[in-house]
Formats: C-alpha cells, structure tokens, sequence
C-alpha cells in the first residue's frame, strides 16, 4: 500500500544556508540502514527565526530538529519547555516534538565531553575558546564541568573576554586548549582560519575544532606543524546525533 505523507515521520535540521550540513546524510542513511521506510530527514533552511512557528503549523508530523547556527540561541523563546541542562547551557540544538508541546535539549555538550576527554592529558588545565555563540556556550559548560578553566576569544569582545589581538606568547603558553567554536575554515572557505599567532604553539597543545568539512581545517593544520595534538568536530557530531536520536525515541 501506498505511503501517504501523513503516515510519514519527518526529522529535520533548522538554520540558515546549511545545504553543506552533515545531519541530513546521516540520517538518511541511518534510516535506510535501520529499514526504517517510513522515516525521513530534510534540511528547513530558515531566513530569520520568526518562521519558526509557521513551519510547525504548516507540518504536524515533524516529530524532532537538530538547530545549528545561528538559531541555538534564537529558538528557546519558541518553545514550550527547555532542559534544565540546555536552560544552563544557554543554547538549544534538539527539538523533541510530542503532542503540542516542543522541548528543547542540547546535545551538542555530550557529543563535545565525549570526543575531546580521551585527548586531555593532566597538562591541560586552561583553554582558550574561540567565538562566542551558541556553540561555544556547549563547550564552555563541559570545560566547566572538566574542571579546565577558559577564556572566550571574540572579535567583540565584552567583559572577561580577549580580542584576537590579545593572544600572544604568554597566552598560549599558559593555555594549552585551544577550541574554534567560529566557522572560519569551513569549506569552500578552507583556507581562512582564526587569526592567532600559531608560531607559538607547541607540542602541549591541543587544538579541537568543531568543523568536520575539511577533514582537516587550515586552524589544524597550522596547529599541527608545530607539533600540537588535534581534533576535528567528526565525532562530536556523531555523537550528539545518536544523542539526538535518543532523546526523539525516548
């Protein structure tokens, strides 16, 4: 028998401009591994967060979102109820959708906990976060919780924060996280990055970046080539969508 659009169940990723974006063919395939025929997963590229409600009206049987930039923070006013972890956060990027109510979570803080811990060593007790949105409050909440304390790196920066051209040797040396939570690097622009002195990084240094496409963004590479550890955003990504996946079955 024929499947009718109403017997579908819709998941989907809300942003802005995010045709390169990763979730959708994951789950696709996900789903057609699963043999799960009646699921499926599209991209809900959003002008401005306003729409927001229009396309829940327009679409009763969405049954959860991802949010990515630059809606984490924008969408909490839209919904019924937030997290207690997500509320601390201060940023959404899973959207449960049961009956009428919408209930926002972040996974974004699992999926980092999980896949910077096995690279930490007992050395790393600072970190410097690059960007200051929604995703870097995830990362901010984990350092926290880690015990590693940090820094934001703005290009704006406001009260306890430093301005790119505040990084210098001593900085460095006493901060060996370094995490790019800006999408400097992201493809096609791979060759811009964060604008850093990365002559002074050494080989106690870690450099996560949460950019997966390329594999490896000018920020790593420049960290690389002076002997620093590194990390690209494939796992966490992975794991707050398995995360995601959860929390819409639960």
């Amino acid at each position: 028998m024929e499947k009718t659009e109403r017997d579908k169940i819709r998941f989907g990723l809300i942003g802005k401009n995010i045709s390169y974006s990763f979730s959708r063919g994951y789950f696709t395939k996900k789903f057609s591994e699963m043999g799960l025929e009646r699921h499926s997963y599209e991209n809900f590229d959003l002008e401005h967060i306003d729409q927001f409600k229009g396309l829940l009206e327009q679409n009763s049987n969405i049954h959860g979102f991802n949010v990515t930039i630059p809606y984490k923070e924008q969408v909490m006013p839209f919904l019924s109820i937030i997290d207690p972890e997500a509320q601390a956060i201060g940023a959404v990027n899973t959207i449960k959708i049961k009956g009428n109510q919408t209930i926002g979570f972040n996974t974004d803080a699992y999926g980092f906990q999980k896949s910077i811990e096995p690279h930490l060593k007992e050395h790393h007790k600072k970190a410097l976060i690059l960007g200051t949105g929604g995703a870097s409050k995830a990362v901010a909440y984990v350092l926290n919780k880690l015990g590693i304390s940090y820094i934001l790196v703005s290009r704006n920066p406001r009260d306890k924060q430093l301005n790119y051209i505040d990084i210098n040797k001593e900085v460095l040396k006493d901060h060996t996280v370094i995490v790019n939570c800006t999408p400097l690097g992201t493809y096609p622009n791979i060759n811009d990055k964060p604008d850093l002195p990365y002559s002074f990084i050494t080989k106690q240094h870690l450099l996560f970046d949460l950019i997966y496409n390329p594999e490896k963004t000018a920020f790593l590479l420049s960290g690389e080539q002076q002997g620093g550890k590194i990390s690209n955003g494939a796992n966490m990504l992975q794991f707050q969508a398995e995360k995601s996946w959860e929390i819409w079955n639960s």
